[in-house]
């Protein structure tokens, strides 16, 4: 009997990291900002660990700052995709990037959930991509609008996940010195 390995599971060679809008202005007021910038942070540094495109964008940083302090020193040598759209698919060319480079997986963190976050995931979606939404890392200014958002995402086929169940699925293996590296950024 042939076993197989679930369709839509996280695999290195298709997936991608995007971090939308963890603003300095806009982070006080977000509910479990801190919790947002520590699971996303880990998600940036796992994914730079294991070699996977990670890619950023800024809402109007002239009026929202620029990214959160910790984050944008983990991104380093990445630049941020501007936009003034709420979804991220006005953000420059970075739909087009994710096609050129055949990253059909993206998973999502950031603010607001229920406004770029969301607009973002369903636009993806429309666009054919699978999108994995790491809850823990996503919030809004109100639990109700983030509750919300998570509900449509998932409704309208967004994977529903945790940073450290991505992080993990896309690990695959323990025992590595890959799994050793990334087990030290998760705790």
């Amino acid at each position: 009997m042939e076993l197989n390995h679930f369709a839509k599971k996280l695999k290195k060679g298709t997936a991608a990291l995007l971090v939308i809008d963890i603003q300095e202005k806009i982070l006080p007021v977000i509910n479990e900002s801190q919790r947002v910038v520590e699971n996303s942070l880990k998600l940036v540094k796992a994914f730079k660990q294991m070699e996977l495109p990670v890619f950023y964008t800024e809402q109007y940083p002239k009026g929202l700052g620029s990214t959160e302090e910790s984050i944008k020193a983990a991104l380093g040598e990445y630049e941020a995709f501007q936009k003034m759209t709420f979804s991220c698919i006005g953000a420059e060319n970075l739909f087009s990037i994710f096609k050129k480079k055949h990253l059909e997986q993206i998973v999502v963190c950031g603010v607001e959930a229920h406004v770029c976050v969301q607009q973002t995931v369903l636009d993806l979606l429309a666009n054919k991509f699978q999108v994995n939404v790491a809850v823990d890392a996503i919030s809004s200014r109100k639990i109700i609008d983030a509750e919300t958002a998570i509900r449509r995402m998932q409704n309208h086929g967004a994977e529903i996940t945790t940073t450290e169940a991505a992080i993990f699925e896309l690990l695959n293996l323990s025992g590595t010195e890959e799994f050793k590296a990334i087990s030290k950024i998760v705790k």
